[in-house]
């Protein structure tokens, strides 16, 4: 399948923290660069906070790791809200709004987010999304959810990640 890829420009800059975008920040989507405060006992890092603007409700918490170079997507919920951050490890973050009443429908956003660039991203319902491990060791990555995740009915839809009509791929760019 030979697909056009989308041409990316930065539309979000916090310190660092880069979303770079095929049209605009996709809306809903959500990023700050994350709070670590350091002192000569280690660091402490905030990651997110019921004052928080983009703080809906709380679902539950969970982890999960990417090895290097693996891709985990594309997938999308109606429901809920997930909200990432990167805890060890570096992943690039890929999204796409595929909803029918957006503003930004079939834009697509792309960010990096690990030890050395904190943040936090809020990924609102029915954009999807996914990442690849960039790092050279395991990826560790916090979901905090606006929902709990019901086995017998999984609010979680899935396009293949490479096989699909999503104009991105997951490869490095070197240059």
């Amino acid at each position: 399948m030979t697909k056009k890829i989308s041409k990316l420009k930065t539309v979000f800059f916090d310190e660092g923290l880069i979303i770079r975008s095929s049209g605009d920040l996709i809306e809903g989507v959500a990023a700050r660069r994350g709070k670590v405060i350091p002192d000569e006992r280690g660091r402490l890092g905030e990651i997110f906070r019921a004052d928080d603007p983009w703080f809906e409700k709380f679902g539950q918490v969970y982890f999960t790791t990417t090895y290097p170079n693996v891709v985990k997507a594309w997938h999308y919920h109606n429901v809920q809200t997930d909200n990432f951050y990167v805890v060890k490890g570096t992943v690039k973050i890929a999204l796409y709004d595929q909803r029918e009443d957006s503003p930004t429908k079939g834009v697509i956003n792309e960010m990096y987010l690990g030890e050395h660039c904190p943040g936090f991203l809020r990924i609102p319902p029915g954009v999807l999304h996914g990442w690849m491990g960039v790092s050279q060791e395991e990826a560790y990555i916090i979901n905090i959810t606006s929902e709990v995740y019901r086995y017998e009915n999984p609010d979680e839809f899935r396009v293949h990640p490479h096989d699909n009509d999503i104009p991105y791929e997951w490869k490095r760019r070197d240059g």
